[in-house]
């Protein structure tokens, strides 16, 4: 039976659809996960292959697929060929579910297993179309080291539809490889629909005093977010503003903090939450999002905050501008700068008139970003992808 749905206004057909991440808590691994589970509601057959369960995928449905990827443990190998069995396994996946199209992310070793996995399928008249999303650090990091540098490239060009998730991502990549592709910026995107009742179901008495601000901070505690500065911009804004700071994430800059924090003496103003499935709910409580990052190709945590209604003072980099409007949704300040932002996240918690202002700039903006708008660009990429393998 012909399954058709509604995009933007012209019909598509129901497609199958594999999506391969890294299933952690990293921003690419949550994008996908979200893009999967909003292409399944719109009634696509979609099928998760990766090495675990998806941190985010909260439900297997009809529709929805988890393919674990099993990687066996040879000693001849000192390194497990993790690729290897990546592309075996989209073989026989897409062979057993008749999948129409592989949507990779992260192009190490994402891009390359596909690409494998393409061309064994052609030894058997198979043909599927690849679409590649850049996420950000598989470009501006692994991606351009001289090891990795040459297959990164290849797998980039040797996709059908290649997309990045902000202006700012693409003309990085554009300017560190001899792309020969087009590529689509398809922003990340946040289902709003989910915090329309954020003022009503918050409890802020469980984090903080009737009179403290909450200013909050989510990422994965690496030396790129410039957990330092959040921290010492924090203790200038609560010099002059009583407030609270509530630090979501785990990595290899936490015991820096936790010990910035005790030489600063505000050991009681400072909550260290770890890794949290409960983010959401933690931003809710917010007044102020602190991302001061050296480099953000969007600034998805950036994008949840302002969802919450909650502003953003940020640095002004990478794909981050694109997002957090200058004036409006919070504020900008040049990497490194922490006493401007201390003094931007001043003037908005300061006077609570201001601060509700910037709190509804920040959810209409996050609802330029709404899921029902994004994924719809996605369904017309996979139709290109589709429509390009038939005509070859």
């Amino acid at each position: 039976m012909k399954r058709e749905s509604q995009n933007v206004g012209k019909t598509v057909k129901y497609m199958k659809i594999a999506i391969v991440c890294y299933p952690t808590f990293g921003g690419s691994g949550v994008v996908a996960t979200e893009l999967g589970m909003e292409l399944s509601n719109r009634g696509h057959e979609i099928h998760f292959i990766t090495y675990k369960h998806p941190v985010k995928l909260e439900q297997l449905t009809g529709n929805i697929h988890f393919h674990e990827v099993n990687v066996p443990e040879y000693p001849l190998f000192h390194y497990q060929p993790y690729e290897l069995a990546l592309s075996s396994k989209l073989v026989n996946m897409v062979k057993l579910y008749k999948i129409e199209v592989l949507h990779v992310h992260y192009a190490i070793p994402h891009a390359y297993a596909g690409y494998m996995a393409k061309k064994m399928l052609e030894e058997e008249g198979i043909f599927i179309p690849m679409v590649t999303t850049l996420h950000g650090t598989d470009i501006t990091l692994v991606g351009n080291h001289p090891f990795y540098k040459p297959a990164v490239t290849f797998s980039i060009n040797n996709s059908n539809v290649v997309t990045s998730v902000s202006q700012s991502l693409k003309e990085d990549t554009l300017s560190s490889f001899k792309i020969t592709k087009e590529i689509y910026v398809v922003p990340n995107f946040i289902d709003t629909s989910k915090y329309q009742k954020k003022y009503t179901d918050c409890e802020r008495s469980l984090l903080a005093h009737p009179d403290e601000k909450i200013i909050s901070h989510v990422s994965n505690f690496r030396p790129v977010k410039r957990i330092a500065d959040v921290i010492n911009i924090f203790d200038s804004i609560q010099k002059k503003v009583k407030s609270k700071l509530i630090m979501v994430g785990d990595g290899p800059e936490k015991e820096m903090a936790e010990n910035l924090v005790m030489e600063l003496g505000i050991e009681d103003k400072v909550v260290f939450l770890g890794q949290s499935n409960e983010v959401d709910e933690i931003l809710c409580f917010s007044d102020l999002f602190l991302l001061p990052s050296e480099k953000e190709s969007f600034g998805l945590a950036a994008l949840e905050a302002m969802a919450n209604g909650v502003p953003v003072i940020s640095s002004n980099s990478g794909g981050i501008p694109e997002l957090n409007i200058h004036g409006v949704s919070g504020y900008l300040s040049d990497l490194g700068n922490v006493e401007e932002m201390a003094n931007f996240g001043i003037s908005i918690l300061e006077n609570e008139e201001t601060l509700q202002r910037f709190k509804m700039n920040a959810w209409n903006r996050a609802k330029i970003f709404d899921v029902h708008k994004i994924v719809p660009l996605y369904e017309a990429l996979y139709e290109k992808a589709l429509s390009e393998k038939i005509n070859s």
